[in-house]
């Protein structure tokens, strides 16, 4: 009996860690994750707490609500209307073409090729922006643009003479549409791969039309992560400021280059008021993120 419990507590003293070698190897499962939360701690919540203190503060430290009641000032209501108004017509214009791009390469019989060659170069695009998009723009689309001398030359269309301008609220939202549209195609791709073939086939069975299957399946499906993916390119077009700035300058009264002006300019210099701007670009990119996460969150319930 002595031998058989030896044994056992040999056993058990093998199998079973201390509870020392559980704690020690805790921390390591973290490691990895160590530098996200490192990286979003300096760059994201403590500049952010930063702001949100200075908004609230005036130029010797007083706690004051003046920075926030001045943005109801009209030249700041105007440009968060313009900043609004691009990021809308960007993120829907996008959405739509992104989706049927991202529809034709997963569902219509298209090359397997076809469908790599579009997510790597979607890859790209959606990256693609700031002094470089600009450029390529004013030299594409500007007044001695390629397209602009070509379609003059060849079409006698003057874009300019019907009241088109690069520099303009449609030239700014059309510059926008060049990584929203990739981003769309990357973000809502899955979500399409998802749809189950089973679904299909139990819609032919049951005698529904093609057109049947995507108005009661389909829609209702990847409806959630449309809608989610829409609010995020919002988002992305309402914090853009390099491409914008690089392309318009200060002709386009919008909010990220009025509050670079008010934080870093020589005649609009003032640091609170920038603090209370951008501390109203954070409340509403943060409440469409929330918006983002609660449709991807009912989108996965049917993409699991």
């Amino acid at each position: 009996m002595t031998d058989i419990s030896l044994s056992d507590h040999a056993v058990a003293g093998k199998t079973a860690p201390p509870s020392e070698a559980r704690a020690m190897r805790l921390p390591t499962q973290w490691l990895g994750v160590a530098p996200f939360f490192i990286f979003a701690i300096m760059f994201l919540i403590l500049p952010t707490l930063y702001l949100m203190l200075g908004a609230f503060q005036n130029d010797a430290g007083e706690f004051t609500f003046e920075n926030i009641a001045a943005l109801a000032q009209p030249s700041i209501v105007a440009a968060y209307w313009i900043s609004l108004k691009v990021s809308l017509s960007s993120s829907l214009i996008g959405a739509f073409a992104g989706l049927g791009i991202a529809i034709a390469i997963v569902r219509g019989g298209l090359p397997e090729w076809i469908r790599s060659a579009t997510l790597t170069f979607s890859g790209v695009a959606s990256n693609f922006a700031g002094v470089p998009l600009a450029f390529a723009f004013i030299a594409t689309l500007g007044r001695l643009g390629l397209a602009t001398v070509m379609l003059n030359t060849f079409f006698g269309l003057n874009i300019y003479a019907h009241g088109f301008n690069i520099l303009s609220f449609w030239g700014l939202t059309l510059t926008y549409v060049y990584f929203q549209i990739p981003l769309m195609v990357v973000i809502i791709t899955p979500a399409i791969d998802g749809l189950k073939k089973e679904w299909g086939e139990a819609a032919a069975t049951l005698g529904a039309t093609q057109t049947q299957y995507w108005r009661m399946v389909v829609i209702p499906v990847i409806w959630p992560s449309f809608l989610g993916t829409v609010i995020l390119l919002f988002a992305n077009a309402f914090g853009a400021i390099a491409t914008a700035y690089a392309l318009t300058g200060s002709s386009l009264n919008i909010v990220p280059i009025l509050l670079y002006a008010q934080i870093r300019g020589d005649v609009l210099h003032n640091a609170h008021l920038g603090y209370a701007i951008a501390f109203g670009m954070i409340v509403i990119t943060g409440l469409a993120n929330v918006f983002y996460i609660w449709f991807r969150t009912r989108s996965e319930r049917w993409l699991k």
